[in-house]
């Protein structure tokens, strides 16, 4: 750690280091060097992001978009090298700094409709910033990470090789989750229209990606590995999957699976606030859409894992992945029963749904 810290100019003599928050990616620390204020320190995990070449060249391209274009538009991002290196490499590790945004804080939770609102606002906010960028010069760092028809040939690969002991016990629920095709192919649709734009899309907008100030506004959007090409149904729908129901994807209990109807609106105020004249008439008709898509999305990885013997998330307990794609299939059945409200939602906003 003191060598990787000299590469960032600072005395190795005079750092405090202490663990920083709770993701499931990356290890994080907190630096507090004597005199020149804190840092976050970051291991950046290569198992997932095999090439940070290619996220540290998305980080130039957004940058230089934003100095031109945007320059009062605050995005943290990594600080150079004493060498101008965007991160180091030390015996097949790396790691990257930032600068520590001070007076800050992130929720694990989204517990009340401002809070959704503001996180909304802040990743509307983002994409609308690069509303005239090409989004196609971006990397992808994790290819075919929201490609639904990707994840629907994973999960048939799954029903074909997966482990036969799981494939006959759960016949009845490989059957439930095939039901969801219609889902698939309207986004078989949608990647064939042209009305439907590639934008700059962060593609992991869950509440802890959203840095707060003391009175709870939203500062800017952190985390910006998986900010790649994309369609806006991914971060509108992944904000509808996590913000919406009380009870996040690790309930056991499907009776506390809920739709709060309140922070639907809180978040069609908040992300449309800016992105409604970046999107087409056609896509802003596929808002809900967007929740049915990612929320159908991740109950097919989940239950594809665990197809698979547990061998990309892991399991805690047995059936961990099952229950977890069962969470997520009974979230789909409550969102699309508050269709009608979220349809006069917009409706209050004089937008098509």
């Amino acid at each position: 750690m003191q060598e990787v810290l000299h590469s960032f100019g600072f005395d190795p003599e005079q750092f405090e280091l202490s663990p920083l928050g709770s993701g499931l990616i990356h290890q994080t620390w907190l630096v507090k060097a004597g005199g020149v204020g804190s840092y976050v320190l970051q291991e950046v995990n290569t198992s997932v992001f095999k090439k940070p070449g290619d996220i540290a060249a998305n980080m130039d391209l957004l940058e230089q978009h934003l100095r031109e274009f945007h320059p009062a538009y605050f995005l943290p991002l990594p600080i150079k090298t004493l060498t101008g290196k965007p991160f180091v490499q030390l015996k097949g590790e790396t790691f990257r700094m930032f600068h520590f945004v001070r007076n800050s804080h992130a929720f694990t939770r989204c517990e009340t409709p401002q809070q959704a609102y503001e996180a909304a606002r802040q990743f509307g906010n983002f994409t609308a910033a690069f509303s005239h960028f090409n989004a196609e010069k971006l990397n992808l760092t994790i290819p075919g990470f929201h490609d639904l028809s990707h994840r629907w040939a994973q999960f048939q690969y799954a029903i074909k090789n997966g482990s036969k002991e799981r494939l006959k016990k759960n016949q009845n629920d490989i059957d439930l989750f095939s039901k969801g095709y219609s889902i698939v192919e309207t986004f078989e649709l949608i990647k064939s229209d042209k009305d439907f734009k590639q934008h700059v899309i962060h593609h992991d907008t869950k509440i802890s990606n959203i840095l707060f100030d003391d009175m709870d506004k939203g500062i800017c959007v952190i985390d910006l590995d998986t900010v790649m090409p994309g369609y806006f149904i991914s971060d509108l729908g992944d904000m509808m999957r996590t913000y919406l129901s009380p009870a996040d994807e690790e309930e056991k209990d499907f009776s506390k699976i809920s739709i709060r109807t309140e922070y639907v609106e809180a978040i069609l105020k908040g992300y449309l606030e800016k992105m409604s004249v970046c999107l087409s008439e056609k896509e802003i008709r596929y808002c809900f859409y967007s929740g049915e898509f990612m929320i159908y999305m991740q109950a097919l990885r989940f239950m594809t894992d665990h197809l698979n013997n547990d061998q990309y998330y892991g399991a805690r307990y047995e059936n961990h992945n099952l229950v977890r794609a069962l969470n997520q299939i009974c979230l789909l059945e409550q969102y699309r029963k508050i269709k009608p409200e979220f349809q006069s939602v917009m409706a209050s906003f004089g937008s098509p749904s």
